[in-house]
C-alpha cells in the first residue's frame, strides 16, 4: 500500500477537502465569469464573417463555405473611410494616455513627497473626480470647448480624456510612491540630484501602476462614443466608435459592416492588454500583503 507523501502540493488538499471545494468554486465563478464577458466579442467576431441572411439565421454558427462573407470588411473600407476613423482614434487616445502619464505622474510624485498644508484634502478632492461621472458635466464642458473654438478638433476630446483619467492616474500612482523608501530619494539628494531627476528616477519603480493606468484610462477613451458624437462629430474627425454609426440608419443597417467596424475597433485594444497584462497584473496585486 502506498503512503501519502505529505510533502506533495496535493497533500494539504488531501487533508483538508473543503479547501479544495473552495478552489474548485472559485475556479468555476472566474470561468463563468470569463466565458460571459467573452462571449458578446466572440459573437460580433464570428458574424463579421458572415451574410446578413447567415447573421439572423444561424448566429452563433461558426462561419462556413456557404455563409462565409467579407463583404462587411469590403464595405467598411469602401464606404466608412475607416483608416481616417482608426488614426483620428489612435490621435486622441495617445494623445490622452500621454497628458495623462505626465500630469498624473508628476502630480501624484508631489502629492507623495513633499507634506503640504491642504495635502489630504487635495488627495481627497482628486478622489471624488473618481467617484463623479464627467458626463453630467457635458453641456458645460461643451460651452468651454466653443468658447475656445476648439468643436470638431483632436485637441477637445484629448483635453476632455485627460481631466477624465487624471483622477484616478494621480490617486492609484500616489499610493504607490508613498511605498517607495524614503532613503533612497535622500541618497539621491545627498549625491547631487535634482527634485527633477528624483522624479525620474521613481518613475521605473511604479511602472506596474502606470501600466495598470495606462490600461484602465486606455479602453474607455478608444471605445468612448459619448464625447466624439458631442464635441467631434465631422467626418474629419470622427472616431472608429462613432465611425460604425455611418451603418446605422434609421430605416435600414447594414450590419455586416458595423460588425466588421467593431470588430476591427477592437483589435488594437485587444492587442495592448495582452501585451501589458502582464504589468496590469502586476499593478493590480503589489502590496496585496501589505
Amino acid at each position: 500500500m502506498t503512503a501519502i507523501n505529505l510533502s506533495s502540493p496535493f497533500a494539504s488538499l488531501r487533508r483538508h477537502p473543503g479547501h479544495l471545494l473552495q478552489i474548485i468554486g472559485a475556479h468555476a465563478v472566474l470561468i463563468g465569469y470569463t466565458v460571459l464577458a467573452l462571449f458578446p466579442v466572440w459573437l460580433v467576431t464570428i458574424n463579421s464573417f458572415k451574410s446578413r441572411k447567415a447573421i439572423f439565421g444561424q448566429p452563433y454558427a461558426l462561419p462556413n463555405a456557404s455563409t462565409f462573407d467579407p463583404i462587411g470588411y469590403a464595405t467598411v473600407f469602401q464606404r466608412g473611410n475607416f483608416p481616417l476613423y482608426f488614426v483620428n482614434s489612435l490621435i486622441i487616445t495617445v494623445g490622452a494616455l500621454f497628458f495623462i502619464f505626465w500630469f498624473g505622474t508628476m502630480a501624484a510624485h508631489a502629492l507623495a513627497e513633499y507634506n503640504f498644508r491642504g495635502n489630504t484634502l487635495l488627495g481627497l478632492y482628486l478622489a471624488l473626480g473618481i467617484m463623479v461621472p464627467i458626463r453630467l458635466g457635458t453641456v458645460s464642458i461643451l460651452r468651454l470647448i466653443v468658447s475656445l473654438g476648439l468643436v470638431n478638433t483632436h485637441l477637445a476630446l484629448i483635453l476632455v480624456y485627460t481631466a477624465m483619467g487624471l483622477p484616478l492616474a494621480i490617486f492609484v500612482i500616489s499610493q504607490f510612491m508613498r511605498q517607495i523608501p524614503k532613503e533612497l530619494k535622500d541618497a539621491a539628494r545627498v549625491d547631487g540630484a535634482s527634485e527633477y531627476r528624483i522624479y525620474l528616477m521613481v518613475l521605473p519603480l511604479v511602472r506596474p501602476a502606470i501600466g495598470t493606468v495606462m490600461v484602465f484610462n486606455m479602453i474607455p477613451i478608444w471605445n468612448d462614443l459619448w464625447f466624439p458624437l458631442v464635441l467631434a462629430p465631422s467626418e474629419a474627425t470622427k472616431t472608429v466608435t462613432l465611425g460604425a454609426q455611418v451603418f446605422l440608419g434609421q430605416f435600414v443597417s447594414d450590419w455586416n459592416a458595423v460588425l466588421a467596424s467593431l470588430t476591427l475597433a477592437a483589435l488594437p485594444v485587444t492587442l495592448l492588454y495582452i501585451l501589458f497584462s502582464r504589468q496590469l497584473i502586476r499593478g493590480l496585486t503589489a502590496g496585496a500583503v501589505k
